[in-house]
C-alpha cells in the first residue's frame, strides 16, 4: 500500500482549509446581504467595506487550524508560522484602516456641502478627512514596525521605530523631515482650520477653491479648471487669502471708469435696481461710490454681496454688463473719452499785407545842365 508524499498531503490539507473558509465566508455574506436587502443602506455600506478583511481573517484562521495537522518538517512549519504571524499583523493594520474609514464616513453622513450655507459642514468634513489621512500614515507606520519585529535580523529597526531615541531614530527623523513636517501641518490644519474644503482662496496670485486635502498636499481648483498643487506646510508658513474664512457669503465689487460728466446719482439708482432684481443678491450690501479720480476719468465702485463666492462672481459680471449697456443706451457721454482743446490765435487788426520796404535811392547824382 503506497502513501502520498508528505508535502502533497500538507498542500492538500492547506488547500482544502483555504477553499472551505472561502465558501463559508461567501455563504455568510450571501445570507447577510439577503437579510439587509433594501433596508438600512448604511449597514450595507459597512458590509461591503468589511467583506475583504473578514474574508482574509477567516482564511488565516483556517490555515492556522490546518497547519498543525499537516505533516511538515520543523523548518517548513516554522517558516509558514512566521508568514501567518506576518499576515496577521497586516490583517490588524487593515482592520484598523477599515474601521477608521467606516467611522469617518458615518460621521460625514451628518453633513452636506452641496447646500448654500455649508460653513459648518465644510469645517467638520475638513477636520475628518485631514485627520483620517494623518491616522492612515500612523497606522501604516505602526504596522510596518510590528512586521519588522517578526524578523530577527531587522527586529532592532522595528523596536527603534517605537522606542529608540538613538542615532537610528535621528537619521530616520532627518530623512523623513518633509513628510513629518507635512503630517504635523496636517494636524494643525485640522485643528485650527485656516482652510476648509470648498473654501475660496487666492494662493500665489491664483484664485480657486480647495478641492482636496491629502496628508501631504492640497489641491486647489482654479477658476479656469486647472489644478494648483500646494504642500500642506505652505498654509502654515506663507500668507494667503481666504475669502470664505468666516462665512460662505462674501462681497464683490464692480469698477467702472467713466468721464467726469457721468451722472453718479442716476448710475446709483440703476445699480440698486439691477442688484435688487437679481436672485443671487443677499439683500445686505449695495453701495455705489466714486472711489478714485485720475486726469482722464473717475473710478466708480459698486459694492455688493452674495451668499457664496461663485454667486458673487456671477452677480458682479451681471451688474457690470448691464451697467455698461445702460450707459451706452442712455448716457454715452459718460463713457471715458479723451479731450483735445484747440486754441485760436488772436486776429490781426489790419488784415492787409504789410507794405513793401522802400527801395534804395540811385547811387548816381543828377548831371548839371551843360
Amino acid at each position: 500500500m503506497s502513501y502520498a508524499p508528505a508535502w502533497a498531503v500538507s498542500f492538500s490539507l492547506l488547500v482544502i482549509a483555504f477553499v472551505v473558509a472561502w465558501l463559508i465566508h461567501a455563504a455568510i455574506l450571501a445570507v447577510v446581504r439577503r437579510l439587509l436587502h433594501g433596508r438600512r443602506p448604511y449597514l450595507q455600506t459597512i458590509l461591503e467595506a468589511t467583506k475583504n478583511p473578514t474574508r482574509f481573517a477567516l482564511l488565516l484562521l483556517a490555515l492556522a487550524i490546518a497547519l498543525p495537522t499537516a505533516p511538515l518538517g520543523p523548518d517548513t512549519e516554522g517558516a509558514l508560522g512566521r508568514l501567518l504571524a506576518l499576515a496577521t499583523i497586516c490583517l490588524f493594520g487593515w482592520i484598523a484602516l477599515t474601521v477608521l474609514h467606516i467611522a469617518a464616513n458615518l460621521y460625514q453622513r451628518n453633513f452636506r456641502i452641496d447646500v448654500e450655507d455649508n460653513l459648518l459642514a465644510r469645517k467638520h468634513i475638513t477636520q475628518v478627512r485631514v485627520l483620517v489621512r494623518v491616522l492612515d500614515t500612523v497606522i501604516i507606520m505602526v504596522t510596518i514596525g510590528f512586521a519588522l519585529m517578526t524578523f530577527e535580523a531587522v527586529r532592532q529597526y522595528g523596536v527603534s521605530l517605537f522606542a529608540s531615541a538613538g542615532v537610528a531614530g535621528v537619521v530616520f527623523g532627518l530623512a523623513a523631515q518633509p513628510v513629518l513636517s507635512n503630517l504635523i501641518a496636517g494636524v494643525q490644519l485640522a485643528v485650527t482650520q485656516p482652510i476648509r474644503l470648498e473654501d475660496a482662496v487666492t494662493v500665489q496670485n491664483e484664485y480657486g477653491w480647495i478641492e482636496e486635502i491629502t496628508a501631504t498636499y492640497v489641491v486647489i481648483r482654479l477658476w479656469d479648471l486647472r489644478r494648483l498643487i500646494v504642500p500642506l506646510n505652505y498654509f502654515i508658513q506663507q500668507p494667503f487669502y481666504n475669502w470664505t474664512r468666516q462665512a460662505a457669503a462674501n462681497m464683490g465689487s464692480v469698477l467702472l471708469y467713466l468721464d467726469y460728466t457721468a451722472p453718479i446719482d442716476r448710475i446709483r439708482e440703476e445699480a440698486i435696481d439691477l442688484v435688487a432684481q437679481s436672485t443671487e443678491w443677499t439683500g445686505k450690501v449695495i453701495n455705489v461710490q466714486v472711489t478714485n479720480t485720475t486726469a482722464q476719468a473717475i473710478e466708480v465702485r459698486v459694492l455688493l454681496s452674495a451668499d457664496s463666492a461663485a454667486n458673487t462672481s456671477n452677480l458682479c459680471a451681471e451688474v457690470r454688463e448691464k451697467l455698461i449697456g445702460f450707459l451706452q443706451r442712455e448716457h454715452p457721454e459718460a463713457l471715458p473719452r479723451r479731450r483735445n482743446e484747440i486754441i485760436d490765435m488772436p486776429a490781426r487788426k489790419n488784415s492787409e499785407p504789410p507794405a513793401a520796404p522802400p527801395r534804395a535811392a540811385d547811387d548816381h547824382s543828377q548831371q548839371p545842365p551843360g
